[in-house]
């Protein structure tokens, strides 16, 4: 997402760390302040995924080991899950052009409520996959709400000669990722306690996001005008410029999907453990928080938004191709094998901070005015398709009997 850059200089990182550089772009600093709604929906983003990875990074143990559960039928709760949020954007969004932001919000967030209190008293399957869902449905709700609504403020805020969206759209993926990274944190304590406590507080989180934004959200933000009759969903599948871009957005979220999939292969290859493993997630999201905003800057200073996900799909290429020209060299000395993971997951990042600001600041020129919240929530949607029907693919060029450098280079 293009945008204006932060701190000293160009690309100059803040010394006073993520979290103080948040709070000073989202009340304001050198550059034009955002306006309360911004900051709002941008520090939402962040209570979110505080809430929501405070829970869900335990939730496989805990349906094994607290539960009993059967390796598949966890494989299928987590699936279900992803499908009830990724896969339902578009309904959210339909619903926020219907309805406004306000309420979809509030809705998704009550949903979230009882769907974290029901997981943390679930016993039974029956009970677990009814818990998920809601959970996953809520998601949808308010993610395409907020992501929307701060698009098109953003372009607004642009419009005004106020600063880049690609600045906005950048702050408002820092904010994601820090949440992201303090979630299980919070959640390691909790557990100590144990899971029924961690669901609660994640609950709780949300009841807290849930009265901020009964009292501070406006019942109508001017500019925002409902959607009227029907054909919207027929007019964006006609939309090839759109569809295009869904395919890219796809594309790296294919890509970023390795986090999870062919890296821990990769690290298990390597002889790492899974501490090891943890610290390259850590480095990923400590590397969106600290060096998005000035990445997004250089790009924006430089790029236009296809030449930016051209640039950012090349780098997701190079980081695969990493690995497989390591591989014939067989490393397996403690932490220098896993030096091509490492590289990886720092290309990887820089990959998606290129490609991630840059599509979603092209989607309100690509939407209708007043159906940013369907196409938000449809690139969402289609993409998670891409990665589901993409990821089964890889998962099988990850299967033992295929030489290991064979998933990187296809990948690459």
């Amino acid at each position: 997402m293009p945008g204006a850059g932060p701190g000293p200089g160009p690309g100059a990182p803040d010394a006073r760390g993520p979290l103080a550089r948040l709070r000073r772009l989202t009340g304001g600093g050198d550059e034009p302040p955002l306006s309360p709604l911004l900051r709002l929906l941008i520090l939402t983003q962040f209570a979110f995924n505080i809430g929501f990875f405070a829970v869900l990074p335990f939730l496989a143990d805990h349906l094994g080991s607290g539960i009993g559960m059967a390796g598949w039928l966890i494989g299928l709760v987590l699936g279900l899950r992803t499908f009830s949020q990724q896969g339902l954007f578009v309904i959210g969004g339909m619903l926020t052009d219907r309805l406004g932001v306000r309420p979809v919000v509030l809705v998704g967030c009550a949903l979230r409520i009882a769907g974290f209190a029901w997981l943390g008293f679930a016993g039974g399957t029956a009970s677990v996959i009814g818990s998920v869902l809601l959970i996953g449905f809520a998601a949808a709700l308010f993610s395409p709400a907020v992501e929307s609504e701060v698009t098109r403020q953003a372009v607004c805020r642009e419009e005004e000669g106020l600063g880049s969206r690609a600045r906005v759209l950048a702050l408002l993926t820092v904010a994601g990722q820090a949440g992201a990274f303090l979630g299980p944190l919070v959640g390691v304590l909790l557990l100590a306690v144990d899971f029924r406590t961690a669901c609660l507080a994640g609950a709780g989180v949300f009841v807290l996001v849930l009265a901020g934004h009964a009292w501070l959200l406006p019942q109508h933000i001017p500019g925002r005008e409902p959607a009227r009759g029907r054909g919207g969903m027929r007019t964006m599948l006609r939309n090839r410029a759109f569809l295009a871009l869904c395919l890219v957005y796809g594309t790296y979220l294919l890509a970023y999907n390795q986090l999870y999939l062919a890296l821990p292969v990769e690290v298990d290859r390597a002889g790492g453990s899974s501490t090891a493993l943890g610290w390259l997630f850590a480095l990923s999201s400590l590397l969106v928080v600290t060096v998005q905003l000035p990445v997004t800057h250089w790009a924006t200073a430089r790029l236009d938004a296809r030449r930016a996900m051209a640039l950012g799909l090349l780098t997701l290429s190079a980081g695969f191709a990493i690995v497989a020209a390591a591989l014939p060299a067989d490393l397996t000395d403690g932490a220098v094998a896993l030096l091509p993971a490492a590289g990886f997951v720092v290309l990887l990042t820089v990959g998606q901070m290129l490609i991630a600001p840059a599509a979603r600041g092209m989607v309100p020129d690509l939407a209708e005015p007043r159906r940013i919240g369907l196409y938000t929530g449809a690139l969402s949607s289609v993409s998670g398709l891409i990665v589901l029907i993409g990821g089964a693919g890889v998962g099988r060029l990850l299967e033992p009997a295929v030489p290991p450098v064979v998933p990187w280079l296809v990948l690459a």
